[in-house]
């Protein structure tokens, strides 16, 4: 794995056209440093392949979402109601790529 560095960050947020200040720069690399070390943490921990991997640590269970019913489509002109700007049928965006 790379290092994280402030300059690797700054490369990146170049890439996808982020601005931060200085000091988002250095808080997001502490904030980064904490969790690499947490990771290198965790990886030294044994017999970790011998536990199922989770997204929630206690089990629960969904019973309030409804199941799907197949609807049929809006009609185009609904669909473009609330679009602020339209182009031969289609949402008009702003670019957002130089």
């Amino acid at each position: 794995m790379k290092e994280i560095t402030i300059d690797v960050l700054k490369d990146a947020a170049s890439r996808l056209m982020f601005e931060m200040t200085e000091e988002e720069y250095v808080k997001l690399f502490q904030e980064l440093s904490s969790l690499t070390a947490q990771m290198e943490a965790i990886s030294q921990c044994e017999d970790l392949d011998g536990y199922e991997p989770m997204t929630f640590p206690y089990p629960v269970q969904t019973t309030y979402l409804r199941e799907d019913e197949p609807l049929p489509p809006l009609k185009r002109e609904e669909a473009l109601s609330n679009a602020g700007s339209t182009l031969e049928g289609q949402i008009k965006l702003p670019k957002v790529v130089g």
